[in-house]
């Protein structure tokens, strides 16, 4: 299995350019990559928790359901490890909807029987990503008073596993 492209490869926000028809003819994207990111919502979301911590990005970029999954991992199992499962709320804001596509370059020796030049231009699916506008919300965490540092503990946990520049805010719910 090949490995993945760094993600300064894909960060750049592009137009979405993939139509999927009913038509296979009329369709230029012929098939949906796999679902990476398991669950958006987790914890206890009938709960009335009393501050909420929201990541926060400061730039627009794209960013890979690999990373989303990897970053809500990280700090999932930080909060499920000290409070449990019930004692907080925790919510992946963006959803991976943009097809980011690939077209297949060999290189070294004998490269030029692969390069089709543009006869082939558009490119076969090879994952999904995130498109973040400055200043979206890309994950909120709801939780008690006293578990506010642990919460901010996880959030930069996540901040680092993302691609993007983001910031942790902090507002009350309810006193």
């Amino acid at each position: 299995m090949a490995r993945l492209r760094k993600f300064t490869c894909y960060r750049r926000m592009e137009r979405p350019y993939t139509r999927i028809s009913k038509f296979k003819k009329k369709s230029y994207i012929r098939a949906d990559p796999a679902k990476v990111i398991v669950r958006f919502d987790m914890g206890d979301q009938r709960k009335q928790y009393s501050h909420e911590i929201s990541l926060v990005s400061k730039v627009a970029l794209q960013i890979r359901s690999n990373a989303l999954e990897s970053a809500r991992q990280t700090s999932n199992r930080l909060l499920e490890k000290h409070l449990g499962p019930m004692g907080y709320f925790f919510k992946l804001r963006v959803h991976p909807h943009h097809i980011l596509r690939e077209n297949k370059i060999a290189a070294g020796a004998g490269a030029d029987r692969f390069s089709t030049g543009m006869s082939h231009s558009f490119g076969i699916p090879i994952g999904t990503a995130a498109q973040v506008s400055k200043g979206q919300v890309i994950a909120a965490l709801q939780i008690e008073k006293q578990n506010l540092e642990l919460g901010m503990k996880a959030m930069n946990r996540m901040r680092h596993k993302l691609p993007a520049e983001c910031t942790v805010a902090v507002r009350e719910l309810r006193k």
